[in-house]
């Protein structure tokens, strides 16, 4: 006992080559750690691994879409996408997948559970840390928060399992819970009370007692409104700190939803037109007001009627506008399917100010986007006025006053656009009516 006690603690050769092989792990650790370091500062090693896991995430998806039923279409209109230079872009661009998605999400009352391979799909690839694959996965958020709050809030006796739809929200909670690292968003309200925001002078503490100690007593009351001190911006809390969750609660599923949206935002400018498309339509199902009061803007004489010829065709755009809330029909949907590109309307949800507040910034952009289409700005107009319908009946005086300037906001560009358009033309009349003058030919001088 007591030998090999020495042996392995005493013994002068045991304990020199266990310095040894510690020495050369400790230089194996270090070589493999520098090769490590090596391939991710090589960029080009870092492209061709982000390039191998957007195929191999393609791959998959096209693995679990259905295949198209009509033999003249392409059989592998998906995995064809993983053959670009850029595969997760082409992914992103491409509304052949995009309604793929769709399609399988919505067609089956029983996506969005645990089980759902789309789901684990979507998860799985937002999880991998990539930043283009994430924006694939952002695009479908409109979709999956649409489907997930309808069938939460649709009238049904078995309500399915929507585990899978619960889990890519979370994934993205966290994600921003971390980004935040249990900080509260905040932002600087400046001091309304200074007769401008940009001029307020500015006086240094120095500067300042020198003044006061020269002015005489009787003149020692200072008009706190007068500019002399210096602006004190106020701190407002725009997202309050955000709590860990590991599921989603009925308390808390305004949040999470809206986190996800926020994240969805933050993106926006890169999302296709078809994602918005999605998310206007289920903003003006989730309203489920359809009622006069979002058309009264649009009877507002003082607002729409011009006197130089140009009301005709801004009176137009909205008479069109009009006609679409008037054919909108909020119904309950029975069968749990929620909303989607294909036309099935969704139910009217709860909109507490966590989930409505960054929905209107969606919207907002969608409105007043410059790049956006003529489709998503009427999507996006509509879904203004039914959720200041419903700001008017559930008496929120926030959400009544950022949905009425949103409405005035479209307003005023529709009528800047369609001046713009009255004078183009007129420009474009009054050039062709005007005769122009025949040019002389032109006379070319040869040496000889």
């Amino acid at each position: 006992m007591d030998f090999r006690h020495h042996i392995s603690a005493g013994s002068p050769s045991s304990s020199s080559t266990t310095s040894s092989s510690s020495h050369r792990n400790n230089n194996h650790n270090t070589t493999t750690t520098a090769t490590t370091n090596n391939n991710n500062n090589d960029p080009m090693q870092s492209w061709w691994e982000s390039i191998s896991k957007a195929r191999s995430r393609i791959q998959l998806l096209s693995t679990i879409l259905p295949k198209p039923d009509s033999e003249s279409e392409d059989p592998n209109p998906i995995s064809s996408l993983a053959d670009s230079d850029s595969p997760a872009q082409s992914l992103l661009s491409s509304l052949t997948a995009y309604d793929a998605v769709s399609s399988s999400l919505t067609s089956s009352p029983f996506s969005g559970s645990g089980e759902d391979p789309l789901c684990n799909w979507l998860y799985d690839t937002f999880l991998s840390s990539d930043p283009d694959l994430r924006l694939v996965v952002l695009s479908f958020i409109p979709l999956i928060a649409g489907l997930y709050l309808s069938r939460i809030h649709s009238i049904s006796d078995v309500t399915p399992s929507l585990a899978g739809f619960e889990a890519v929200l979370l994934a993205l909670y966290s994600s921003e819970t971390k980004s935040r690292a249990g900080k509260p968003v905040l932002i600087s309200i400046p001091d309304l009370s200074q007769p401008s925001l940009y001029h307020s002078p500015r006086v240094s503490n120095s500067s300042a007692s020198n003044v006061s100690s020269k002015k005489k007593p009787n003149s020692a009351k200072i008009n706190p409104n007068s500019g002399s001190e210096p602006s004190r911006p106020s701190i407002g809390v725009l997202s309050p700190a955000l709590e860990p969750q590991t599921a989603i609660k009925s308390t808390k599923r305004g949040t999470i939803v809206g986190v996800a949206l926020d994240c969805y935002y933050k993106q926006i400018s890169q999302m296709p037109s078809w994602s918005k498309l999605d998310f206007c339509k289920f903003a003006a199902d989730f309203a489920g007001q359809d009622c006069a009061c979002k058309s009264e803007f649009d009877q507002n004489s003082e607002i729409t009627s011009f006197e130089n010829g140009i009301a005709d065709d801004t009176i137009e755009i909205e008479r069109n506008v009009v006609d679409e809330m008037k054919n909108l029909e909020i119904e309950d949907d029975d069968s749990g399917n929620g909303g989607g590109r294909q036309g099935t309307k969704g139910t009217r949800i709860l909109l507490p100010w966590e989930l409505l507040q960054p929905m209107l910034r969606i919207l907002g952009h969608c409105l007043l986007g410059p790049l956006n289409s003529n489709d998503v700005k009427d999507g996006a107009s509509l879904a203004v006025r039914c959720l200041y319908a419903r700001a008017l009946h559930d008496l929120v005086p926030q959400a009544i006053l950022a949905t009425r300037s949103l409405i005035q906001l479209d307003k005023r560009t529709r009528e800047a656009a369609a001046m713009a358009a009255t004078s183009a033309a007129n420009m474009t009349g009054s050039n062709t009516n005007t005769p122009s003058k025949a040019k002389k030919p032109e006379i070319l001088l040869v040496s000889k």
